[in-house]
């Protein structure tokens, strides 16, 4: 099967091609690097199955090339901001790199009969809110751009799947860690202690509680859903029964670098404008379909933390 993945260079993305190709799939990425790096696919580029194509998405006279050349049977849509605290300052990151990006690969599927999508989407859809979180919950109320552009891109996909006869799978997953990752709280205290080894400022007071998800269990959900769920319009979270305490992430990074650090707490329950301090997925209808991760949060965490700091062979 010849499939393109849209951000295949990125975090995510890059890990979802080498369990493709894995499985002898055909790949095509389409990414602008802005987030993602060769280096995560340098690996795939002599690979006969694997082509590249550095392009936006925006361009869509070249986008719409590109999906005429290779004439994928199914797009697996990656591309996206990923950084919150960045469109906090510009939301027309997440308006163009969201948003748009989405409506231009819909829109190049309803005009060249492309008729299969996968979409990663997120909790942030969900907004700040500690209820039972089931895939029709609502109503859904983001608290950031990036929740906003994820919802907004939802919805186009609802609308284009019904209207076009495009069957569509979306994914809603947590907080992600793992190898490859670029950002987030690991790498902002890794970075903080690198700096100053004696003192570590945590955003918050601490008990901001979310699940992780290691990065190869969440490509495993995904390629599993696409497998077992064929409804025209499939909708699943994707997360862990486990979460992670901030704090116990900071003590984590401490030990993990031997230090005998100072912690600070900066106070408040929200680390930054946007976050949702505290989320539980309700994930009974994967578990329902026959998938559980098999990597507990902060199993993932710690997996993530001496991957950055080059305690593992993977």
């Amino acid at each position: 099967m010849k499939i393109l993945v849209t951000g295949g260079a990125g975090f995510i993305g890059s890990h979802l091609c080498d369990e493709l190709l894995n499985k002898a799939n055909s790949v095509v990425v389409v990414d602008n690097l802005s987030l993602g790096k060769i280096d995560n696919i340098k690996h795939l580029t002599g690979e006969v199955s694997f082509k590249f194509y550095r392009e936006d998405l925006l361009n869509y006279k070249k986008i719409v090339k590109i999906f005429r050349n290779e004439q994928p049977d199914i797009v697996f849509h990656m591309a996206a901001n990923s950084d919150i605290a960045s469109s906090i300052k510009n939301p027309e990151i997440d308006l163009n790199n969201t948003y748009l990006s989405t409506f231009n690969v819909l829109n190049v599927m309803r005009e060249l009969g492309i008729s299969k999508l996968f979409f990663a989407s997120s909790s942030a859809i969900y907004g700040d809110t500690f209820s039972n979180l089931t895939e029709n919950f609502g109503p859904l109320l983001p608290i950031s751009h990036y929740g906003a552009g994820k919802l907004a891109s939802e919805a186009f996909i609802s609308s284009f799947s019904a209207c076009y006869d495009i069957q569509s799978w979306i994914v809603r997953f947590p907080n992600v860690v793992g190898e490859r990752a670029t950002h987030g709280v690991i790498y902002d205290f890794i970075n903080k202690l690198k700096s100053n080894p004696g003192k570590l400022e945590v955003l918050g007071d601490g008990e901001q509680y979310k699940p992780y998800l290691y990065v190869k269990d969440l490509v495993d959900a995904m390629l599993f859903i696409w497998n077992k769920s064929s409804d025209r319009f499939n909708v699943f979270n994707i997360g862990v029964e486990s979460r992670t305490k901030v704090r116990t992430i900071a003590l984590m990074v401490v030990e993990e670098m031997g230090l005998n650090t100072e912690i600070k707490y900066s106070g408040g329950s929200r680390g930054w404008v946007g976050d949702v301090p505290v989320f539980n997925y309700n994930l009974s209808k994967l578990h329902n379909l026959g998938w559980k991760a098999k990597i507990t949060s902060d199993e993932a965490v710690k997996k993530s933390i001496r991957y950055i700091l080059g305690k593992t062979d993977e």
